[in-house]
């Protein structure tokens, strides 16, 4: 890569910058082209791909002119609610199918946003673009990125509105892709509550999360993301047909992302830094599965009073032995983590995306 020879930096010639936001634009039409419905070119979906930057842009202007990256996580979550929306009335079919899935995601994105306003108010500033902010070629491509990820991810759902044509509703795929997503869903929701609850509580300072649905996958919340993007794929792909099963990008994109680049890698490197001594720590992760949910050691009474109590894990058993007892041995606490950021290095020139779960330092979940 440019600059560091790792990755793109302050130091990067801006063309660089500018020459990933020319290519950003050029994938987004690609895609559109070859996904839109016979004779729609250009039409709805080439709009979706140029509102999803342009709406980047244009709070990139108040972002840059004040030096902020405040609004950058709540541009992205209503870029996917107005379009989603905008490819729902556009096409003016509402067939019932359309419906649901395009609520789906205006409920989601509706909350991830109320999610990371709050978060950013009550920190006070994104921290994640102390150092982006102040180089803006740098700056605007961030924004421009976000732009791709928000089209890419959401393009089952602007392909499915752009088709005028209905079939029988429910299929098998439309069961499948709507109760993924439902559970992604809850899942995101459920992780994020119990983490900021944990998060508020002065006494969990410096230590990390096993409660909940922490104690059964150390990134609940990634898992919820991926399964929601799987469902809303499935639903959507009911229609599909031809190029437009290109749209299959977008769970294995989000997945890629979370699992291989700036999700999960990062974190679990960061939490190994900091507690690869504890006992505690090593324990959790060995008993505790990295993204997809483990319930075989609990009995199903366990499971229902930690998810409605939010209470501690109960003690799993180690060759006969409570892990609680073997880590009193130890001499370790009980394991409860702290959340890190996963932003201030962003691999590759990805941006801290809402899509993409990335949340500002101090204020990630996961480990």
């Amino acid at each position: 890569m440019v600059g560091s020879g790792h990755a793109l930096s302050n130091n990067s010639p801006s063309i660089a910058f500018y020459g990933i936001s020319v290519a950003c634009i050029v994938i987004s039409q690609a895609l559109a082209y070859f996904t839109s419905p016979e004779g729609q070119w250009p039409g709805q979906l080439a709009i979706c791909a140029l509102a999803s930057i342009g709406m980047q842009w244009l709070m990139f202007l108040p972002s840059a002119l004040f030096g902020t990256g405040s609004f950058f996580d709540v541009t992205g979550t209503a870029t996917y609610f107005t379009l989603a929306l905008y490819s729902l009335i556009s096409q003016g079919t509402y067939h019932l199918r359309q419906v649901i899935v395009t609520l789906f995601v205006l409920v989601w994105s509706v909350r991830l946003g109320a999610f990371l306003f709050q978060r950013v108010k009550r920190v006070g500033k994104d921290q994640r673009f102390d150092e982006i902010k102040n180089n803006m070629p740098r700056f605007f491509n961030m924004w421009t990125i976000q732009g791709l990820w928000v089209f890419l991810t959401a393009l089952p759902v602007f392909c499915l509105n752009a088709i005028a044509q209905d079939s029988d509703f429910p299929q098998w795929t439309d069961y499948v892709g709507i109760l993924l997503a439902a559970v992604g869903f809850s899942f995101e929701v459920i992780a994020d509550n119990q983490k900021t609850a944990f998060r508020m509580d002065p006494a969990n300072q410096d230590k990390f999360i096993s409660t909940g649905l922490w104690s059964f996958s150390r990134h609940p919340n990634y898992f919820g993301e991926i399964c929601f993007w799987i469902g809303i794929f499935l639903a959507c792909s009911t229609m599909f047909s031809g190029f437009q099963w290109l749209c299959l990008e977008s769970p294995l994109f989000v997945a890629f992302l979370l699992i291989k680049v700036s999700g999960i890698p990062l974190l679990e490197a960061r939490a190994e830094r900091r507690w690869k001594d504890d006992p505690a720590y090593k324990t959790y992760v060995d008993t505790t599965p990295v993204l997809i949910p483990s319930i075989t050691k609990y009995s199903v009474g366990e499971i229902i009073a930690m998810l409605s109590e939010h209470r501690e894990a109960p003690p799993v058993r180690i060759g006969g032995d409570d892990l609680s007892e073997h880590l009193i041995e130890e001499g370790a606490l009980q394991p409860v983590v702290e959340a890190e950021s996963t932003d201030s290095s962003m691999p590759q020139e990805l941006p801290p995306s809402p899509m993409g779960r990335q949340r500002s330092a101090g204020e990630d979940v996961g480990l």
